[in-house]
């Protein structure tokens, strides 16, 4: 019995990857379901998360004047390049109504080049995913179902954290 509790324990332990160093992430136990998750491209197009199941999401909630959010934002457009995460993809929403001018002046001094820029303009998703702060990002799994969120900003690059998000990819 001793030797079954042992070789699960150590099974366990080696698939798992322990992202408990990386202060910010909270991963629920019990994915969320959050219906009619819409936001706005560049040309106010209408985007649903719906057309993107069987990806891996990571909704990142910024504005341009959010210094924590200036910081990560080069590593999260590392991220949607790392090739280890090719079901990976990274919507970068604006919640601070700025100007579309401002938003891409913004990404052109980061040289933010793997993904564009989205807009929740109503700040409906806001209240949906009840966001205390930006910059948060959601992540959600190939179901669309919300599996962990970032509170605040961490170094994408991390590579306890790529590691941890491969096991979703």
């Amino acid at each position: 019995m001793r030797f079954l509790i042992l070789f699960i324990f150590l099974i366990t332990k080696a698939h798992g990857v322990d992202v408990s160093e990386i202060k910010n992430i909270v991963i629920h136990k019990d994915p969320k379901t959050h219906n009619n998750v819409i936001f706005l491209d560049k040309k106010d197009k209408k985007i649903s998360m719906k057309n993107f199941n069987g990806n891996l999401i990571l909704l990142n909630f910024w504005a341009t004047w959010c210094e924590p959010c200036i910081e990560e934002m080069p590593s999260l457009d590392k991220l949607q390049a790392n090739p280890d995460l090719d079901r990976l993809k990274i919507f970068a929403i604006n919640v601070g109504k700025e100007s579309k001018k401002n938003v891409d002046n913004f990404f052109l001094n980061l040289n933010i080049k793997n993904f564009e820029p989205y807009y929740d303009p109503p700040s409906t998703l806001a209240k949906t995913f009840s966001l205390r702060g930006i910059p948060t990002s959601i992540l959600l799994n190939k179901n669309g179902k919300e599996f962990a969120r970032i509170i605040g900003s961490i170094d994408f690059n991390d590579k306890k954290f790529i590691n941890w998000l491969k096991t979703y990819n």
